[in-house]
């Protein structure tokens, strides 16, 4: 069951799907408004045939559960009790049928896995289409290390497409619809109503970041503060005082965390912060280049930048070619690092110092914490907060001037 899909959900009438379901190891799939199935694989759009319906990995030559059951001298409902983990069927039993299953190549029918537990098997997650994340590298990764988690447990992915204005719903309907049995939020806020709601709810969530909670949440957060603490100390030690910011959406919480921790450093070493320099917007290529553009023109242009991406870092390194600035002559360059493999900082010209932290491993991490949620951990035994490094490069130096 390495590739193929369990189940396609169709879609309300309209253009934009109802439910997207990723499949294992990484693809998507929905009907559009015409009802014609459409898939992606890696990130490329793909047609598929108008008339399939439904998409299966199923293995003719695999044991159906009553030739399992025959194989193994059990009923067929011991063999199904086992399978799904039911704590009357003793250890060695529930190890036999497994391991039973693993040599056959025996896959229990999704629908029937769900009757029997009254489980979706299916964790959920929700993008506004304004931000068309499916083409976005950082959300890209993130939904491959969930994807790791979810195959090792036989779960299926479900996405839910949504609007800014019915984003709350989405999450609602997912929590009360019974399709999937816990969600994974995020890009939290400083105040975020989605954390309010699943908890209000009562619905096992995990939230890949941290906001201001008034009750205990699961979560997985880098110390986005301490980072860039790290990165600001490093450059003012290099003999740096003019040090531009590049941050994301401040109104998000890993945002103000950044700034907070370059505020932190600057004062330590005794540095007033200049607002002048100081941008926050997408991390994207196109804004990193637009703010480094902005920042190099001042009358007193930075001898340093911190950037809140690799792709924010990319815009730099072209605004700075572009005005003939040398890195790390003139400026110096640090951005964290996702540890996207598409984006490789070590491979950059020159290597780029970073603060690193892999958003993949954290992907693969908050599903364990949401199917732990799901079978009843407490959320506050599963809030974590990662460790970032600093790993120099060539691309930081002491300032010339």
């Amino acid at each position: 069951m390495s590739s193929g899909a369990h189940r396609v959900v169709p879609a309300e009438v309209g253009s934009v799907p109802t439910e997207i379901t990723v499949f294992r190891p990484f693809a998507v799939a929905y009907h559009d408004d015409r009802g014609a199935l459409v898939s992606r694989r890696d990130g490329f759009p793909r047609a598929a045939a108008p008339t399939q319906s439904v998409l299966t990995d199923h293995d003719p030559m695999a044991m159906n559960l009553k030739e399992l059951s025959a194989h193994l001298g059990l009923s067929q409902t011991t063999v199904s009790r086992a399978l799904n983990g039911y704590p009357e069927v003793s250890e060695a039993t529930r190890l036999r049928v497994l391991q039973a299953a693993e040599e056959t190549g025996y896959r229990p029918s999704p629908a029937a896995r769900r009757l029997a537990t009254g489980k979706a098997y299916a964790l959920g997650m929700v993008f506004p289409v304004e931000r068309n994340v499916l083409m976005d590298p950082l959300f890209v990764d993130f939904l491959a290390g969930v994807s790791e988690t979810a195959v090792r447990s036989n779960f299926d992915i479900l996405i839910s497409p949504t609007t800014a204005e019915q984003e709350i719903d989405t999450y609602a309907r997912l929590a009360r619809n019974g399709t999937v049995d816990a969600v994974i939020l995020s890009g939290p806020m400083i105040d975020d109503p989605r954390v309010e709601l699943v908890q209000r709810l009562g619905f096992p969530a995990v939230v890949h970041g941290r906001s201001h909670f008034e009750r205990p949440v699961a979560f997985l957060d880098i110390d986005n503060e301490d980072a860039f603490f790290q990165a600001v100390r490093f450059l003012t030690q290099l003999g740096h005082r003019r040090i531009a910011l590049i941050n994301g959406d401040e109104r998000m919480t890993f945002a103000a965390d950044r700034r907070r921790g370059m505020e932190r450093a600057l004062a330590a070493a005794g540095i007033s912060p200049d607002d002048q320099l100081w941008y926050a917007g997408a991390m994207t290529a196109e804004n990193g280049y637009r703010f480094a553009r902005a920042a190099l023109a001042e009358a007193d242009p930075p001898t340093a930048v911190l950037g809140s991406s690799i792709l924010v870092g990319h815009g730099v390194l072209r605004a700075a070619a572009e005005a003939g600035v040398a890195v790390p002559d003139d400026l110096s360059l640090i951005v964290h690092d996702d540890d996207m493999p598409a984006f490789r900082a070590d491979q950059m010209l020159p290597p780029l110092t970073t603060t690193r932290s892999s958003i993949r491993a954290a992907g693969a991490r908050v599903a364990e914490m949401a199917l732990a949620r799901m079978q009843g951990e407490s959320a506050e035994t599963l809030q974590e907060v990662w460790p970032v490094e600093l790993v120099v490069r060539g691309s930081t130096a002491p300032p010339r001037r």
